[in-house]
């Protein structure tokens, strides 16, 4: 989680709400780093989940991500759930919970959905407290 708070610290220094993920292997080396990019190239999708299993993804030459672990500061939403399921990930760490549009458990559940043929297992609340006060004190300066 320590990385991952630094690229979002970097997301926020780019004018980006601070977010930010690693993809780990299933050894736990990094595979990939991300974090919100929209602001910088102009992008919706450019979420730091998206971006760190695209570029895992592209290192690994595949797009199954079997046995891999993302590690994010804040609870992914609908669209990077919806990568994170796609990418067959084994597992979500997450730290803030994002009430507003959570896609792991707190406004929606998709990641662990039983109607969808892979569900990884989701770890919440990682360093949950210093990744909101990274988010709020980001808020507070816009």
């Amino acid at each position: 989680m320590t990385l991952a708070l630094s690229e979002a610290a970097a997301a926020a220094r780019s004018g980006d709400v601070p977010v930010g993920a690693v993809l780990l292997s299933p050894a736990g080396e990094v595979l990939a780093t991300g974090h919100n990019e929209r602001e910088l190239h102009g992008d919706p999708t450019a979420h730091a989940e998206v971006l760190a299993v695209r570029r895992g993804a592209e290192k690994l030459g595949e797009w199954r991500l079997t046995g891999c672990t993302l590690v994010v500061t804040l609870e992914p939403c609908t669209m990077c759930a919806g990568a994170i399921q796609q990418s067959r990930l084994e597992r979500v760490v997450y730290g803030a919970r994002d009430e507003k549009a959570g896609a792991a458990g707190s406004l929606w559940d998709l990641l662990r959905d039983r109607r969808l043929n892979h569900r990884p297992e989701v770890v919440a609340g990682v360093r949950e407290e210093e990744c909101a006060r990274q988010l709020t004190a980001f808020f507070r300066e816009q």
